[in-house]
């Protein structure tokens, strides 16, 4: 299977047919049908590993104010794993992962998934981000996680690489900041040339990481899907922009 990082963006994307949901739902097209997804999402943060292990995951409707009522209505209604989620105890090993029965799946996991597979009929486990551990760390996990692979399991991490909400503008013709577009292509050139250890140390990225990720939870599920990286996948960037001025839309998808 290939690994994803989704620039899941906006919530809004859940109730819209636009080139970014056309381009989820055309990279899911385009691989093999997974036998279950893991997800690691921006919104799942925790003291400590979870992975959820119920049977049936309920749609958390996680959503800022303001927006539309109709999101709320909306069910992503995919059963679990648990087999899947013991496995990933199981190769996460000696470190503790605790399996969740109350979590489920947020809106970073099935605002993706509803229009990358929107019959919602392949198993969906997420796996939480301990935060009280270093970016390098989060990389080393998804090395544990990358025989999943083989396994027919597709690893995704959904967040955002730009992801300042205080920095945003909402028209939809508004230039990047430049600091936001410089990052935005310093990951992508990381990623080519796989160098994900240079982006291991924030501080050393100056103020182009410091405004670009003011906080880490979007930026973490990337270094999951970077650790699930074999040597001879090639990265495709699409979607492959910056909207509202400081939120990156770029999804990565990483094949041999």
């Amino acid at each position: 299977m290939p690994v994803v990082f989704f620039g899941h963006g906006s919530p809004t994307n859940i109730l819209e047919d636009n080139v970014t949901t056309k381009t989820w739902a055309r990279i899911a097209r385009s691989m093999p049908r997974p036998k279950a997804i893991l997800c690691i999402s921006a919104h799942w943060c925790t003291n400590g590993i979870e992975v959820t292990a119920m049977d049936t995951p309920r749609t958390i409707h996680d959503f800022g104010r303001g927006l539309p009522a109709a999101l709320f209505d909306k069910e992503y209604p995919a059963p679990g794993n648990p087999a899947l989620a013991q496995h990933v105890q199981d190769l996460l090993d000696p470190l503790q992962v605790k399996l969740d029965h109350e979590w489920g799946l947020d809106h970073a996991t099935w605002a993706v998934l509803i229009k990358a597979f929107p019959k919602a009929d392949i198993p969906v486990v997420q796996l939480s981000m301990d935060m009280r551990k270093s970016s390098e760390w989060h990389y080393n996990i998804g090395q544990k996680l990358r025989q999943l692979r083989d396994e027919g399991v597709l690893i995704i991490g959904s967040g955002n690489v730009v992801h300042n909400l205080h920095q945003m503008d909402w028209s939809e013709t508004a230039k990047p900041h430049a600091w936001a577009t410089r990052f935005d292509n310093l990951v992508k050139e990381c990623v080519i040339k796989d160098q994900p250890e240079r982006l291991f140390d924030l501080d050393a990225l100056g103020q182009d990481g410091a405004l670009s990720v003011p906080t880490l939870d979007h930026f973490w599920p990337l270094f999951y899907v970077l650790g699930a990286r074999h040597d001879d996948d090639r990265a495709t960037f699409d979607p492959n922009f910056i909207q509202y001025k400081s939120l990156s839309m770029m999804t990565i998808v990483l094949q041999s």
